[in-house]
């Protein structure tokens, strides 16, 4: 089981830093499928894991290039804090298969939202890439 779970951890901090997605994302389905988790559990370690490796990895080759909003980042990171605490206690209390359904019906939302914003591009925007 280790191999798959540090397999997991490299294909998501390539995600993490390729697309900026929160590694939530990929760890806690494959953890509760794969690796055969509860629910409660995979978000949980999920919440664990990816507090260290992103807050240093990805970020600091962002704060090089100067792709950071120091005032932005601290004001969301507090109201995810208090979000983060509100929302455990929910999840706390929800039983396991009522928490997953409402993960996957985030994931179809995020990728719906997503695909609505893909759109055609023209030469010009062809010709820069």
């Amino acid at each position: 089981m280790w191999i798959e779970v540090v397999l997991l951890g490299l294909a998501v901090g390539i995600l993490v830093g390729l697309m900026g997605i929160g590694g939530g994302v990929v760890i806690v389905p494959t953890m509760v499928y794969l690796l055969k988790m509860d629910q409660h559990l995979a978000q949980g370690t999920s919440l664990f894991l990816q507090l260290p490796p992103i807050g240093l990895g990805a970020l600091y080759l962002y704060w090089k290039n100067g792709q950071v909003d120091l005032r932005a980042g601290l004001i969301s990171a507090f109201g995810i804090l208090l979000g983060g605490y509100a929302g455990s206690l929910l999840a706390i209390g929800t039983p396991s298969r009522h928490l997953r359904g409402m993960f996957g019906l985030f994931l179809m939302l995020a990728a719906a939202l997503l695909w609505r914003r893909v759109r055609p591009q023209t030469d010009a925007e062809n010709a820069d890439d």
